[in-house]
């Protein structure tokens, strides 16, 4: 993949999960990128950390905290890819010299010698959802307009594979809540709140019993074989 990203692109394509599209991203593409360091974290809906990926980096979890506790607020690199939606590197946002003059880099990066970073965005329903990042460590040359087009591509094809997979797992969702009556979705949402049957039945006015009947012939809808199988195969459907 040294002279390509064609390989990383068919990767993503065929990821099964968001997981799995993590791992493609992470695996070789500092090569293409000529980084030491590079990684990926994506947001929930609170617009906080769903899921963070780093490579390269000693003391993933204390720089992490660093970076969120007098990084992220001071970041020129991130505003501007949170105000563009583009990615973005130190010398396209900052004044000649101004790298190593801004808290950025005096406050997180310089304790990792971070001499050159570049971020590109992860978008999703017209927000930023994620983000990846690279850093070159020590003598290494800025990051270019090539690298800035390259990575526009990944953060391209990253996009639009979560937005598939978030799609193919509605549909998986649709499909699964939609073997369910309308009563059997009422009881599996007062199950997913961790209520006994007894309580279940005063909820909707019917009998302990009625309640049983009708978890049994879930479980054999939803092909599983207790509460805490329905819940998980359900949660998404019933958020």
């Amino acid at each position: 993949m040294a002279n390509s990203l064609h390989n990383l692109f068919q990767a993503l394509a065929s990821a099964r999960d968001q997981r799995e599209l993590r791992l493609c991203f992470m695996d070789g593409v500092g090569d293409h990128f000529s980084v030491q360091r590079w990684g990926i974290y994506l947001l929930n809906e609170r617009s906080r950390y769903a899921a963070v990926d780093v490579h390269g980096m000693p003391n993933v979890d204390t720089f992490v905290e660093l970076y969120e506790k007098v990084g992220r607020a001071v970041d020129p690199v991130l505003h501007y890819v949170v105000e563009h939606h583009a990615p973005a590197h130190e010398e396209m946002v900052l004044p000649p010299g101004g790298w190593k003059q801004c808290e950025l880099y005096k406050n997180c990066c310089a304790y990792y010698d971070h001499e050159h970073i570049m971020t590109g965005p992860i978008v999703g329903g017209g927000s930023l959802i994620g983000a990846v990042y690279f850093a070159r460590v020590g003598h290494t040359p800025a990051f270019n307009y090539l690298n800035i087009s390259d990575l526009s591509a990944v953060c391209t094809h990253m996009s639009a594979c979560l937005a598939t997979l978030g799609m193919r797992q509605t549909r998986l969702n649709y499909s699964v809540a939609n073997r369910l009556t309308l009563r059997e979705i009422q009881i599996a949402e007062l199950v997913a709140q961790g209520l006994t049957n007894a309580e279940i039945g005063e909820k909707l006015w019917i009998t302990e019993n009625s309640v049983k009947q009708a978890l049994k012939r879930m479980f054999r809808k939803l092909e599983v074989v207790n509460r805490a199988e329905m819940v998980g195969r359900l949660r998404d459907a019933l958020d």
